[in-house]
């Protein structure tokens, strides 16, 4: 790319699948201040043209290797032509004290946010990576469509893919989340990690809230679909709380399309059963 791109990328890996490449980079990242890695699927269409975009954010304690290897979203990435580009969860070996102490905060948990407070605000800013400098690396380096780009995400990453898509009216062509964290100020994880990364001032936990940005969504038509498992142990702890964002949706005129799916969990064995589904969702609108 010549010298003006001063963001290398590192191979890590790379494996052949349904006939195009999964792939997993490393490269310093300047929001973040560390060394990140991500995966990205390059389906057979990427040879020979530029592909569209999905972005896939992940859930607590992941890191872009469990949707890899868990989701099978390749075939219908592959059949679709999309490329699928899955960041880590949050900043790695930040050496920030107290960033190992708990599984819901810290390290795996940057709940795409960009923190505010000592000792996170520094490397903390994974929304900023995620819809500034993630992409802009993607299109610099791959053959990538940068008109066309959609995101998705599981849990703390289906929260992480709704804020980006209503933050940002006409930057996601689509937007689809499995058993999404639907209304973190109201929940025990989001007020967790917003008291820590954010403070004590609520007003900026709103501009993080998924129901409390769809309440006052303006602009292009943006299609939610979102999946949840009936049997999902963390719906019934009423982490979720989805229905709080379909009613937010409802009265904006969003079209959302719930699914309440009988015996499935949180897992990604649920993700994975449902894939293809979402996949075709963004397809039809990175491809329309």
């Amino acid at each position: 790319m010549g010298m003006t791109v001063a963001m290398a990328l590192t191979q890590v890996s790379s494996n052949k699948c349904c006939g195009g490449f999964q792939k997993v980079f490393e490269h310093d990242s300047s929001e973040l201040k560390c060394r990140m890695k991500f995966a990205i699927y390059l389906p057979p269409k990427a040879e020979s043209a530029k592909c569209p975009v999905l972005y896939w954010l992940s859930g607590l304690t992941c890191t872009e290797q469990n949707f890899v290897t868990k989701a099978g979203s390749q075939q219908a990435a592959s059949e679709h032509g999309l490329i699928i580009v899955a960041p880590d969860t949050s900043p790695r070996g930040c050496n920030i004290d107290g960033e190992e102490e708990s599984w819901d905060f810290g390290t795996g948990a940057g709940f795409y946010v960009n923190a505010t407070e000592d000792p996170w605000k520094t490397n903390y800013r994974m929304y900023s990576y995620v819809t500034e400098e993630l992409p802009r690396l993607i299109n610099a380096h791959f053959p990538a469509d940068p008109e066309k780009m959609s995101i998705s995400g599981h849990s703390m990453g289906g929260h992480g893919a709704l804020i980006c898509a209503l933050k940002n009216p006409g930057k996601y062509k689509a937007v689809s989340a499995f058993a999404p964290i639907c209304n973190p100020m109201q929940c025990a994880w989001g007020q967790k990690a917003f008291s820590g990364y954010l403070g004590v001032d609520k007003s900026t936990w709103e501009t993080y809230d998924a129901t409390v940005l769809a309440s006052s969504y303006s602009g292009p038509q943006l299609d939610i679909l979102v999946d949840q498992g009936r049997d999902d142990q963390f719906l019934s702890a009423g982490q979720l709380l989805p229905d709080n964002l379909i009613a937010a949706c409802t009265e904006k005129k969003i079209p959302v399309v719930f699914r309440l799916q009988q015996g499935y969990d949180h897992s990604y064995f649920f993700v994975f059963s449902f894939i293809n589904d979402h996949i075709k969702h963004h397809a039809k609108y990175l491809n329309a």
